[in-house]
Formats: structure tokens, C-alpha cells, sequence
């Protein structure tokens, strides 16, 4: 082999070959110029794809990591390629793999933290949630994934740089268990005003029941969720507070179920009675975006026959429910009215008894 080589490439020096020296520096020319290359060749290709494609396609998300990737990377990797082929000293050869241990998890860390960047904006991006409470979760998820992502990566580093990391990891778990204790807390909300964010139980414009209060939604922060109640104040909750309770969104109601009993007197006549029910079905058939569902004379009360009614409002306006049951209410009134049947109220009877002849 080595009769192959010129003459004058067969001389050593700094413990290698010329030959050597010229494969190495070959090597790192062609690193150099073949990863920029595709780099280049690679975000021209990208930028077409995914100016054609969606937001949230995979063309976009390489392209953003394509363009994370670091020229001071592509130098370390260089010239650790062309190193691999010399001989040099151990020191040389222990300072070169430090920086490519170095450069390499860097890098990596980088790419990492972006593609946790990218999935949140996806994620947030389809929970269709507020400007304001789609930043603070992009901003939080961000900062967590960051700090996970650079934790990983140095401690992953310095082990491959032969440094014990045991004793860092004991001492980050305690310092994090120490940090999670004291800030239980706020912690407990930060992680609540993610779940509502991605999971969207409710959202700002919303009007929701929680406990014995109720309103509209106008602000969904990291700690507290601002609620406007019906009586004008603003409700300042927790977040973990809330997402530990049974919320009623009113906002997502497709359609309203609407049930109230009348009570008519027991002189009603039997025959009248037993029109009744056909009677109401009759009123609230007549309304417009109304679906029927029963009338009943449900039971005997202390003063009054009862019936029940039950129908559906097809829309969840509360306003146009109430415009509704009020138009049927009038139409009871009249009809009633007509048919000669008396609305029943509370009332008392007191039978007196004449005192008998030895009474006191």
C-alpha cells in the first residue's frame, strides 16, 4: 500500500503522513461544503413545500428545524471527521471530542426545543382559543419544554465528557421536589390553565355555572380565570379551582329542555280534565322552533290537579326561551280562559262544628 503512495506524500510530520494530512483536510473540505450544500439545497426545497402546503405540515416543521441547524455545528463536525483520520496527541484528540460532544448535544438540544415550540403552536392553533390565553400557554409550554429539553441534554453532555452527573441528578431532584412543595400551589394552577387551554372545557365568551356561581368567561389567564357574573362584578377563580369542579357550559347547549307544571282546581269537571293534556300539546306545537316532548296530569296536589309539560327549545338562547315560554303562558291563559278551567291557588278549608248539648 504504501508503495502506492508518492514519494514525496510518504514524509511524516507532527506524527503523520502528508498523505494523512491531505485525506484529513480533504475530509473536513468536504463536510464543509457538502452539509451547507444541503442545507442550502434542503430550505430551497422546503420553503417551496411548505408555502404550498398547511401551517401545520410536516414540511413547515423541517423546514424550521432545517434552519436551526448551526454553522458552528457544521464546522465542529468538520473537523472532527477530518481529526478522526490523524494520529495527534492525546490531548488534541480529547479537546476535539469535548467539542463535538459539546456542539453535537447543543445542536441537538436546539432542534429538540424547537420541535416542542412548533407542536404547541400546532396544538394551541387548534383549540381556536383566545389571542391572550393562546400565548400564555404557548409561553408556558415553551419555558417547561425548554428548561426539559436543555436539563436532558447537559446532563446527557457531561456524562459523555466523562463527569459524574450522579450527584447533579440527586441534588436536581431534590431542589425540584424542594420547588414543587413550596409552589404547589401555583404550580397546580400553571399546569389547570394548560388543561383548559388544550382540552377546552370552556372558552373566553363562554357562560358557564360553577358551584353557585355563574357568568361569562373573559379572561382565561395562567393562575386565574376571570368570570363576569350576572350582577356585574368580575369573579376571579383559580384555575385548579375550576378544573376540580363540574362546570355547566351554557355556551355549547345545542338545544334548551324546558319543563314547568300548572295547577288547576279540583272542581274542574273529569271530561275537561282529560282535554287538558291534548290542549297544552296543542299551545306549544303552535310555537315556532319548538320540538313537543310530553304533557302530563302528573299528580294530585295539597290544593290543585298538577300537570306537567315538557318540550325542546331548538336554539340555547336563554332570551328566546324565555320569549317562548311566555307566548305559551299567554296562550294558557286564554285558552283556559275559554274553556271555563280555573287556575288553582293555595287554599284552606275550615269546617265547623256546632258544640255538642254537655259540652263545657
Amino acid at each position: 500500500m504504501e508503495d502506492m503512495i508518492p514519494e514525496a506524500l510518504q514524509g511524516v510530520h507532527f506524527g503523520n503522513s502528508i498523505a494523512a494530512w491531505l485525506a484529513a483536510g480533504a475530509a473536513a473540505l468536504a463536510v464543509w461544503v457538502i452539509l451547507p450544500a444541503a442545507k442550502a439545497f434542503a430550505l430551497r426545497r422546503l420553503s417551496k413545500s411548505a408555502a404550498a402546503a398547511e401551517p401545520d405540515s410536516w414540511q413547515s416543521a423541517v423546514l424550521q428545524l432545517t434552519r436551526r441547524t448551526g454553522f458552528l455545528f457544521l464546522i465542529v463536525v468538520g473537523f472532527y471527521a477530518g481529526a478522526v483520520i490523524l494520529t495527534l496527541p492525546a490531548a488534541i484528540e480529547t479537546a476535539l471530542r469535548w467539542a463535538f460532544v459539546i456542539v453535537a448535544f447543543a445542536q441537538a438540544a436546539v432542534w429538540l426545543d424547537r420541535l416542542v415550540a412548533v407542536i404547541t403552536e400546532w396544538r394551541v392553533r387548534q383549540t381556536d382559543a383566545a389571542a391572550a390565553s393562546a400565548r400564555n400557554a404557548v409561553s408556558l409550554i415553551r419555558f417547561l419544554g425548554r428548561v426539559a429539553v436543555w436539563s436532558v441534554a447537559l446532563l446527557l453532555m457531561f456524562s459523555n465528557l466523562g463527569i459524574d452527573v450522579t450527584a447533579l441528578v440527586a441534588w436536581l431532584g431534590v431542589g425540584g421536589i424542594a420547588v414543587a412543595l413550596a409552589a404547589q400551589n401555583v404550580l397546580g394552577d400553571l399546569f389547570a390553565s394548560l388543561a383548559i387551554i388544550l382540552d377546552k372545557p370552556f372558552e373566553v365568551g363562554d357562560f358557564i355555572i360553577v358551584g353557585d356561581k355563574m357568568g361569562t368567561v373573559e379572561r382565561i389567564g395562567i393562575k386565574t380565570t376571570r368570570i363576569r357574573s350576572l350582577t356585574g362584578e368580575q369573579l376571579v377563580v383559580a384555575n385548579a379551582d375550576l378544573l376540580g369542579s363540574r362546570v355547566h357550559n351554557y355556551k355549547r347547549m345545542n338545544e334548551r329542555r324546558a319543563v314547568f307544571s300548572i295547577g288547576v282546581t279540583y272542581e274542574t269537571p273529569a271530561d275537561k280534565v282529560d282535554q287538558l293534556p291534548g290542549l297544552l300539546r296543542e299551545i306549544v306545537e303552535s310555537q315556532d322552533r319548538v320540538r313537543f316532548d310530553r304533557a302530563h296530569f302528573k299528580s294530585f296536589g295539597d290544593s290543585a290537579l298538577i300537570f306537567e309539560i315538557v318540550y325542546w327549545v331548538l336554539i340555547p338562547d336563554y332570551n328566546a326561551y324565555m320569549d317562548i315560554q311566555q307566548a305559551i303562558n299567554l296562550q294558557i291563559l286564554r285558552r283556559f280562559e275559554a274553556l271555563g278551567v280555573e287556575f288553582a291557588y293555595p287554599t284552606q278549608t275550615v269546617h265547623l262544628h256546632p258544640a255538642t248539648a254537655g259540652g263545657a
